[in-house]
């Protein structure tokens, strides 16, 4: 049996008992084309059908393009809801909230120095938020307390998030990255990389082919290419301090 008949199968059952079936996914973007068609097509025979079956995934944001690749009804079949870094409110309470249920109050400046470094991003309030918590002398945080746990905060997402990213990429892939850092945080078109990187798009299209494949990297728009998370482009300039561009012709294959 292959999947559409294994979803179809269990949706019918679903279906007689009154049930339904969710199909969750996370990092959709790693899925081999053969695996993205079969499961396009698989839930577009539940919907055919009518059956109590739903796909809920969730990836990087080059996942509603790959799917339009594997199947292009896939437009018509899904919904691509982008979710992005929290508003300053929400950002706001994700600090807040946690600290006053354990009797700890942020400060105003507290709150808006924390937003200023996290940019809103879930993980990085939580792990900016832990470092805050081992700092903190008393049940009232500060602009202070957070500049305390600043370097604690980076030396953290160096070492885990943003290494571990690094960690998988070559010469050239590594050089391409720092390339973009020493244009900006902004999406970057292709040619002023590959301009600093003396070369054109042309050469560099399968290393920035590749980036995207990893998960580094996705195209906001044609010609442009951005890091998949925030402050990856001060994480570059940190890690490689200074930009060395490869000779022409030193690529390696991914171990």
């Amino acid at each position: 049996m292959d999947l559409t008949d294994v979803l179809v199968a269990i949706g019918e059952a679903a279906s007689e008992h009154g049930r339904g079936l969710a199909l969750l996914i996370d990092e959709v973007q790693f899925l081999e084309t053969p695996q993205l068609e079969s499961l396009i097509q698989a839930i577009h025979k539940t919907v055919q059908r009518s059956l109590p079956v739903t796909f809920v995934g969730a990836g990087l944001p080059q996942i509603a393009e790959l799917a339009g690749d594997a199947k292009s009804y896939a437009e018509r079949l899904f919904k691509f809801p982008s979710i992005g870094s929290l508003g300053d409110e929400d950002a706001r309470l994700a600090l807040v909230e946690p600290a006053a249920a354990e009797g700890a109050i942020y400060e105003p400046g507290a709150v808006e120095a924390a937003i200023e470094i996290t940019h809103g991003y879930p993980y990085f309030i939580q792990e900016l938020g832990y470092q805050v918590w081992t700092v903190a002398e008393n049940n009232r945080i500060s602009a202070e307390h957070i500049e305390l746990a600043k370097g604690a905060y980076e030396a953290k997402l160096d070492g885990s998030f943003f290494r571990v990213r690094l960690d998988r990429a070559t010469p050239l892939q590594t050089a391409y990255m720092r390339a973009m850092a020493e244009l900006g945080s902004a999406p970057q078109k292709a040619s002023d990389v590959a301009a600093l990187l003396d070369r054109t798009s042309t050469q560099l299209g399968p290393t920035r082919a590749e980036l995207i494949e990893m998960g580094l990297l996705y195209t906001p728009e044609h010609g442009y290419a951005a890091f998949t998370v925030p402050d990856f482009d001060e994480f570059m300039k940190r890690a490689v301090p200074i930009l060395e561009v490869p000779p022409v012709g030193q690529r390696r294959r991914r171990p």
